[in-house]
């Protein structure tokens, strides 16, 4: 795809591309936001720190990263955006009145991927940000590939972890609680041998769309956790929450109304749902949250299956001294 397609799309799609200019001069500033101003978004930071700050809660698609700056230079910036989880994949363009060939040496060791002289030409400028721009929606589009369940179009189990571990963090940080619904469609080994395996595929397609239209929220994350098993995710969200959302997700398996004669439950096909809710601390493991939310889907099995139940820890065994 060509790159005025690529940024037409995204347009299109609502999806206007960020660029963060970092520099101590307003002037340049303003003049780089002349260049882009119609295409992008442009945001504005006039010192290292601030431009560190807005990367990380804003996640431009690139950074147009001024060299010499009181306090802390663009060198040491661009080497803590590289460092960063958050900001490691941003591609930095570093513009600068320097042309010693060391200067650029370093900025490449640091992690930029390209330079601009100033006083820059305008039509320069917006060549080498629209390749670099090119590349990093290209390089996203292969990463969310990567991420996406071939069949159902959810998440996949590895989108799921990376999605798990990021909520976990930032739950821990604000101190609220993360809630996980495992999902296994009853009996569908059964519904396999009963109708085959490509409808056994439209089935699980189905209950993907009946999940999507249950979990609204966009920090919300649905994913294919493996064969007929799937996984919500909701951070923020407390047992009530929890509860609502499994209740919505059974009530939407049930109106997709698809015929299951082999169930030993009901007509049509269900689901069993495990809820675990965490408020993550340092004594809790992340794995613990899983292993909750998995006794809990067993239990639902075990009790009849077409329900959920939420995970409730054992009484503490309290031992009397003799």
């Amino acid at each position: 795809m060509s790159r005025n397609r690529l940024l037409q799309q995204y347009i299109q799609e609502g999806r206007k591309p960020v660029l963060l200019v970092v520099d101590d001069q307003p002037i340049n500033i303003r003049a780089i936001n002349e260049v882009f101003k119609d295409e992008f978004n442009v945001l504005m930071a006039t010192n290292g720190r601030s431009g560190l700050q807005k990367a990380r809660e804003q996640q431009p698609d690139l950074i147009l990263l001024d060299i010499v700056m009181p306090e802390m230079d663009g060198y040491e910036v661009c080497q803590q955006l590289s460092l960063d989880p958050l900001t490691t994949d941003i591609p930095v363009i570093f513009v600068t009145a320097e042309t010693e060939a060391n200067v650029e040496a370093r900025g490449f060791e640091v992690g930029a991927v390209d330079f601009i002289t100033k006083p820059f030409n305008p039509l320069i400028v917006r060549a080498r940000v629209m390749t670099h721009l090119t590349l990093k929606l290209q390089m996203d589009i292969m990463k969310d590939m990567a991420l996406i369940d071939g069949l159902t179009g959810l998440a996949n189990r590895r989108r799921f972890d990376q999605a798990l571990l990021g909520d976990w963090n930032l739950c821990q940080r604000e101190q609220k609680p993360v809630a996980l619904l495992m999902l296994d469609v009853d009996y569908f080994k059964r519904y396999n041998d009963s109708y085959g395996h490509l409808a056994g595929d439209e089935c699980l397609k189905s209950i993907a769309r009946a999940l999507q239209t249950s979990v609204r929220r966009t920090s919300d994350i649905c994913c294919r956790y493996g064969g007929e098993e799937f996984a919500c995710l909701l951070p923020f969200t407390d047992k009530e929450g929890a509860t609502l959302c499994a209740d919505h997700v059974i009530g939407a398996v049930k109106q997709l109304n698809i015929a299951h004669k082999s169930s030993d439950i009901a007509p049509h096909v269900t689901v069993s749902i495990g809820i675990a809710v965490r408020t993550p601390h340092t004594d809790v493991q992340i794995e613990q949250l899983i292993q909750e939310a998995d006794e809990a889907l067993y239990a639902s099995k075990q009790n009849g299956r077409n329900q959920f139940t939420v995970y409730r820890a054992p009484p503490i065994k309290v031992v009397s001294e003799t």
